[in-house]
């Protein structure tokens, strides 16, 4: 079983780094996707991240053996490979049909179900108060959506249940991606797993993408683009070395602040660029949703013991 390094301020420093980008990351994929298809700015997001990776790990001289991945670790591999690949695109289809911070709160099911998983998987364990701040955590999340609860029902096949639908999918492919990644931590470094993951995803969805899409990009377009692709070199990066430095109950307890992010972007954005992305109407329950969300992550994340087991070097391959 895989070991974290015991460096819980570096984990929670890259942690916080992920919660940021992920935050503002479906505002700019919500105007990508006005120009491009969902699998087609997916296709993108990997082969730049999987080039970025491949020149930087050669500079360093740690590219990759796949000699390792036989028996338990290659399915761990495929396992990761297609729970991301299939994140990725699933999310891009939520975010086509629902507003940006719908899609994010939503899709803290996804650290939900790692966070689970850390329990069962990792045999990591919760005391009282991190019990009172994950209830404290899921029902903030019920309240969020106290606004959209008669649509929802009323409308079962309409586009914001799609949407919501899609997310779901999403956060449960994401899990397993993140459960399988924190066990190969065993195997590879957190830079060499996510090289293969994008190489890998490149070729998976060649088929069904359309790169000639960017030849009609106006500026706006682009800049959006190289910022999501940026956005999922740095993001992805500093959650999967998280993972090496800190629980995965506490990655995923913090990452549980990416919707407040967004809706904060969201209302910046629509403030000074309104015909770009209209703010998301909030009453009071949601706010105080947004706040238990807040309170209930902070006390999951800090009220655990911070004794960790040590790695006495990283792992190579």
């Amino acid at each position: 079983m895989h070991t974290v390094s015991g460096r819980w301020q570096l984990g929670l420093i890259l942690s916080l780094t992920t919660v940021f980008l992920w935050g503002l990351l479906p505002i700019a994929l919500k105007g990508v996707l006005l120009q491009m298809d969902a699998v087609t700015v997916t296709w993108y997001r990997f082969a730049v991240a999987g080039i970025f990776l491949f020149f930087y790990m050669l500079f360093r001289r740690r590219i990759p053996s796949l000699k390792a991945l036989k028996g338990f670790a290659g399915l761990l591999m495929l396992i990761a490979v297609l729970g991301l690949c299939a994140n990725y695109v699933f999310y891009l289809f939520g975010v086509d049909k629902i507003t940006p911070s719908s899609a994010q709160v939503m899709i803290q099911t996804a650290p939900m179900f790692m966070l689970l998983g850390g329990l069962i998987v990792f045999k990591e364990s919760f005391n009282k108060w991190q019990w009172l701040g994950f209830c404290s955590f899921v029902i903030g999340l019920i309240l969020f959506f106290n606004m959209r609860f008669e649509e929802i029902l009323n409308n079962i096949d309409g586009a914001y249940t799609v949407g919501l639908f899609w997310m779901f999918l999403a956060a449960i492919t994401w899990a397993g991606y993140a459960l399988a990644q924190k066990q190969l931590l065993n195997t590879y470094s957190s830079n060499q797993i996510m090289f293969i993951i994008y190489i890998t995803c490149v070729f998976i969805l060649l088929p069904w993408s359309e790169p000639s899409q960017v030849m009609p990009l106006n500026t706006l377009g682009w800049g959006l683009l190289v910022f999501c692709c940026l956005n999922t070199i740095v993001a992805y990066g500093a959650f999967a070395e998280a993972l090496a430095h800190w629980e995965a109950t506490r990655v995923s307890a913090i990452l549980a602040l990416t919707p407040l992010v967004t809706i904060l972007a969201m209302k910046v954005v629509a403030y000074f660029f309104p015909a770009y992305l209209p703010s998301e109407p909030l009453n009071a329950l949601s706010i105080v949703g947004s706040i238990m969300v807040v309170l209930g992550s902070a006390t999951t994340a800090l009220a655990g013991k911070r004794k960790s087991k040590i790695i006495k070097k990283s792992p190579s391959p």
